[in-house]
């Protein structure tokens, strides 16, 4: 029976991938552990810890824990620093200007030129060996400096490059910025299939640059930030019906129609005003069988009549008015109730009522409506109101009993 093994441990092929991005992950731990273990808090004594978390490279996170005062020391120490006035944990600063260590084999390197003039010309620094390196330089030690101060490590991927031991001596640094949370990991394929990836980067997103000109403006994009989610439009009016009227019981779509003759009325009166359903439609963003079901939802408040039109009842101002108007028909028409049961003087004509308590047609017609429609007065009317809804408005046993149980 063949056993294999990974770092001394035994791993079952089929999960190699996991077995390699667990390795990774410890590798990385012990690594940070070790370069942060001496960090010790002079008066406390505290050390700080080093959590690995994530289940694929796309999500793994490093974060070192302590106390605040342990983590500026650390921070410090790693030559890491932060906005004092931000209220915000100590972390990583991001240049405001991106760049990248562009990692490539030298047989590509006509295509790497093309990418990193590309990425220099559209605000992004680039280190690129052929302009970053001089007759004499350490080439280990100008690749450090490069990848230690990128923000994003591209590797280029190509059958030349992903078995140059160089390049994946590179890819390995980057993965270990990834990790750090340091740097973004892009791997960049050209007329390479994904199958030809190792384990662990056929798991990363890799984009294709086989037309170049195309792919490299998406790289400029993603590296800016660019998002390809086009911009959040403006929702449809009847949308914020739903939050604007949460208690009357009614659909968004029957708060639109609502809406539209409570704001549209001079008079609040029955026929005032007419709207046709295109004009429904229009004014509310809805389709015309959602104005058709919204009505339906109203009936007894809103009519269609035979021609195809829409107007309000009485009802329709009692009810909706307290939310697009500065009063709310019950309390007027409480207000009402009681001053008819409380002065044995008081006028039962509405328009002498309107002016006794300043008010207009628009705001008494409501609350008159919703003392007749609940028959707690005597009302009379005849043709020829104008303005108002009746044209005299007298107290019965109702309204007592009406002021006493609100009161």
């Amino acid at each position: 029976m063949i056993k294999l093994e990974f770092n001394g441990k035994p791993f079952n092929p089929q999960n190699f991938t996991e077995t390699l991005l667990k390795a990774a992950m410890e590798s990385v731990a012990e690594e940070m552990h070790d370069k942060v273990s001496a960090i010790r808090h002079p008066v406390t004594g505290e050390f700080p810890t080093v959590v690995v978390s994530g289940t694929s490279l796309e999500d793994m996170s490093m974060r070192i824990e302590g106390s605040p005062e342990l983590l500026s020391l650390v921070n410090e120490r790693l030559g890491v620093t932060h906005d004092a006035d931000s209220g915000t944990e100590p972390d990583l600063i991001v240049a405001t200007t991106p760049k990248v260590f562009l990692s490539y084999a030298w047989e590509d390197k006509e295509l790497a030129s093309r990418i990193a003039h590309a990425l220099q010309a559209n605000g992004i620094d680039a280190w690129w060996a052929e302009w970053c390196m001089s007759a004499g330089d350490s080439l280990r030690q100008k690749i450090e400096e490069g990848l230690g101060d990128c923000s994003h490590f591209v590797v280029l991927l190509t059958t030349n490059s992903i078995s140059k031991p160089w390049v994946n001596l590179e890819i390995d640094a980057g993965l270990m910025l990834k990790l750090q949370s340091q740097a973004k990991f892009i791997p960049l394929r050209y007329q390479l299939s994904v199958e030809h990836l190792s384990p662990l980067l056929r798991g990363m997103l890799s984009p294709s640059v086989d037309a170049p000109e195309q792919d490299i403006t998406q790289l400029i994009n993603d590296i800016h930030g660019v998002t390809k989610k086009p911009a959040l439009g403006k929702a449809p009016a009847v949308a914020s019906f739903g939050n604007q009227v949460n208690d009357s019981g009614y659909s968004s779509a029957a708060n639109a129609i609502a809406k539209v003759f409570v704001t549209s009325s001079d008079h609040a009166l029955k026929f005032d005003p007419w709207i046709d359903i295109d004009a429904l439609t229009k004014k509310t963003g809805l389709s015309k069988e959602d104005v058709i079901d919204a009505v339906h939802e109203l009936r007894g408040m809103v009519t269609v009549h035979t021609t195809g039109s829409f107007y309000p009842e009485n009802e329709l101002f009692a009810t909706f008015d307290r939310f697009w108007m500065p009063w709310n028909p019950k309390d007027d028409a409480l207000t009402l109730a009681a001053d008819m049961h409380n002065d044995i003087e008081f006028p039962t004509s509405p328009e002498i009522i309107a002016e006794r308590y300043g008010w207009e047609a628009r705001r008494l017609n409501p609350a008159m409506a919703y003392l007749v429609n609940r028959k707690l007065v005597r009302d009379t009317t005849c043709l020829g109101s104008g303005a108002w809804l009746v044209t005299r408005i007298q107290r019965t046993d109702e309204t007592r009993r009406f002021v006493k149980s609100r009161q």
